[in-house]
């Protein structure tokens, strides 16, 4: 498939994902539609060019969504409350935004006549996996996070329409992702921790847990693979590293790239938080198949993510110190 003149909506276009990926279209042709609320998206990532259009937005708003689908021949649905780590202090949040707004852009699509859509999900459906790595056949076990339940539920969604009204779907599980307009996460979390106190550092959980991250760029290049190269109605696709790395490791990264030597104080515990999967390696052997393969290490990932946040000061004016 050629994105090169077709016109493209990408919810959640200026946020990390989404701002990769409307770069991506604008620069093999497409003409885009950017949906977003802001909450989270930074208008730096997404400045005045040619054939994009921003709209400022809500997709509880089903008034809203439908009319920016208007003309539209391809979804990225990117937008979403992806706070695993504090969901439970606010659990309809993770209904409103990663279910029902995921039904709004599908009646959106219907209303138009749109068929395709690509969906961020999330390798964390798998909750604690029995099978490491693990594909994406692996049975789902009980759900250890409410961001997870609603990723799963919007799965059935996109599937459901893929069967009943003819769709045609990419659903993509990340593992975390790295890189450039990186705004949440671990890395950041440490960053901001020891850009206030470089001498101590306090981990959750005992810095054993094991994961596998992606560079945002490699991340990109793996969607394009799969939509250009897996046309089944229903597409589901494991994106990841084929290496991980301890919280223990990424911290000797960071700190040594911070030029810091803090005390790290642990809260104990095998687990970050409620609903924190310990261990996330996924089998991308159904990606790698249709010829994609990462092309950066974790650990230059993890330092690319780094070099980002000392360059982008308006990151921390917009958040503030943790």
């Amino acid at each position: 498939m050629s994105f090169s003149g077709q016109h493209v909506l990408v919810t959640g276009g200026a946020g990390f994902i989404g701002s990769h990926v409307v770069d991506r279209l604008l620069a093999v042709g497409a003409r885009v539609t950017v949906f977003d609320n802001f909450s989270t998206g930074f208008r730096e990532f997404v400045p005045p060019r040619d054939r994009l259009r921003v709209i400022e937005g809500d997709l509880l708003d089903t008034a809203a969504i439908t009319r920016a689908a208007e003309g539209v021949t391809f979804v990225f649905h990117l937008a979403a409350n992806a706070d695993i780590k504090d969901n439970l202090k606010e659990p309809r949040k993770c209904v409103d935004q990663n279910i029902v707004a995921t039904q709004n852009v599908l009646e959106a699509m219907r209303a138009h006549g749109v068929r395709d859509i690509a969906f961020a999900s999330t390798g964390s459906v798998y909750g604690d996996a029995t099978v490491v790595p693990t594909p994406e056949d692996a049975p789902f076990p009980v759900q250890t996070s409410i961001y997870a339940t609603s990723k799963v539920a919007a799965e059935g969604l996109l599937s459901s329409y893929a069967l009943g009204f003819a769709f045609r779907t990419w659903i993509f599980r990340f593992v975390s992702l790295l890189g450039p307009r990186y705004t949440h996460g671990h890395v950041i979390d440490f960053y901001r921790k020891l850009a206030r106190d470089p001498s101590r550092l306090d981990v959750l959980g005992d810095g054993t847990q094991q994961k596998s991250y992606l560079h945002v760029s490699d991340c990109v290049s793996a969607m394009w693979c799969a939509i250009e190269r897996a046309q089944a109605p229903i597409n589901i696709l494991n994106l990841g590293h084929q290496e991980w790395i301890a919280v223990r490791e990424s911290i000797a990264i960071i700190t040594r790239t911070l030029g810091v030597t803090p005390k790290l104080v642990y809260s104990g515990g095998d687990r970050g938080w409620v609903g924190d999967s310990p261990r996330i390696l996924l089998d991308t052997t159904r990606l790698r198949g249709l010829g994609w393969a990462p092309t950066k290490t974790i650990e230059a990932s993890v330092i690319d993510t780094l070099r980002f946040l000392q360059n982008s000061p308006y990151v921390e004016r917009r958040f503030g110190a943790a």
